[in-house]
């Protein structure tokens, strides 16, 4: 599943994972588990992570590809996030064809840029377990205290609309050659992500079936 900050691919990723019983992989969730570990790929990771610098595409790849080879994944799978630049996109190409699995389909969750500026900039976060709440879409149960953990939420600096409007700027830049790529191939699902949750979900689960 691919689409733009606040687009809620994550949320409907992991409802995918649920309705059909596959394994969910966010690079997001692989990078701060790898971190807390102090694996290889982990520390690797982190080093750049440290530096506010993007972490390189075949650390991601390293991560994803150690992921899916784990048992939970055989009877399948669902990307979240991933792949981001063409070259992952072909890498992961390449790793899956070693494997003999393959992708079904990539879905793009499409949302305007301004439903996407009103969303993220309502957006919370724990600083503890990194669960993501909203102020009006999502609240939590207790205003800054995580349902999850009772960690404390804080608004990331990047959840200002100035830099929400270049955030989602970049991603459309980039973001586009890898729609195009898959695109080629006959695999790209476009899905309205306008509504509640589960008319989302009706729209996601419908693409894929």
């Amino acid at each position: 599943m691919i689409g733009p900050p606040g687009a809620g691919k994550g949320t409907q990723a992991k409802l995918l994972r649920d309705k059909f019983s596959i394994c969910h992989v966010s690079t997001g969730d692989m990078l701060r588990e790898a971190d807390r570990a102090g694996t290889r790929l982990g520390l690797e990771a982190r080093k750049h992570m440290s530096r506010g610098m993007l972490v390189p595409d075949e650390v991601v790849i390293g991560l994803v590809e150690e992921r899916l080879a784990t048992p939970a994944c055989k009877p399948g799978f669902v990307l979240d996030g991933f792949p981001r630049t063409v070259r992952q996109a072909e890498e992961l190409d390449a790793l899956l064809g070693r494997s003999g699995q393959g992708l079904t389909a990539v879905v793009v969750v499409d949302v305007p840029r301004e439903e996407l500026v009103r969303r993220l900039s309502g957006r919370q976060v724990c600083r503890s377990c990194g669960t993501l709440f909203h102020l009006v879409f999502d609240p939590p149960k207790t205003p800054g205290v995580c349902d999850r953990c009772g960690g404390e939420l804080f608004q990331r600096e990047d959840d200002g609309e100035a830099s929400i409007r270049r955030r989602l700027a970049v991603h459309e830049r980039e973001i586009a050659p890898v729609v195009a790529h898959y695109e080629g191939r006959g695999l790209l699902k476009r899905v309205d992500g306008i509504g509640s949750r589960d008319q989302v979900f009706g729209r996601v689960a419908e693409s894929v079936a």
